[in-house]
């Protein structure tokens, strides 16, 4: 009986971890998430609101003294892993009281956005910061409709390699 509890215990980590992040493509500092709202690039749809922002080319990470990253960035972006010269894109989701005040809602919609969001991994340009808010109106949306309004929004903002409309669905 304790194997069958833990096979089940198994199961259910296993299908959290398809629904993460990889922690080099998450906004984790609300100072990420402060520039980002600062951007001017967005993009809103019915259920969704996208802010964008094109980091700029990765800066030297030796510091004047050890340990503290240099002057102007904060550690989350001195971790960041580079590939090929630039950054990887990271996202933040927001959903807010304003969606629900049932947070077991809330946290549905954003495992669902995340789900989404690592599907499209592949397909985005590296060296975005994006922030995906959901509207009021996201109770409503399931998966399939959240995929198809974000791969809009990205393409609108211009964040996917080339023109993938339609490639996902």
């Amino acid at each position: 009986m304790l194997a069958e509890e833990r096979g089940v215990i198994a199961s259910q980590s296993n299908y959290s971890a398809s629904a993460v992040l990889p922690k080099a493509h998450r906004l984790r500092h609300w100072r990420d998430f402060e520039a980002v709202y600062q951007s001017r690039r967005s993009r809103r749809t019915r259920h969704l609101t996208l802010k964008a922002l094109r980091t700029a080319s990765p800066r030297s990470t030796k510091s004047t003294k050890e340990g503290t990253p240099p002057q102007g960035q904060h550690q989350s972006q001195v971790d960041a892993p580079v590939a090929a010269g630039s950054q990887a894109t990271r996202v933040g989701i927001v959903v807010g009281r304003k969606v629900s005040k049932k947070a077991t809602i809330r946290n549905r919609i954003k495992r669902r956005l995340r789900a989404c969001m690592r599907q499209l991994l592949p397909s985005l340009s590296p060296g975005w910061q994006l922030v995906v808010m959901a509207r009021p109106a996201a109770l409503e949306c399931d998966y399939a409709q959240f995929l198809r309004e974000l791969e809009q929004m990205l393409a609108e903002a211009e964040v996917l390699n080339g023109d993938s409309r339609g490639r996902i669905l």
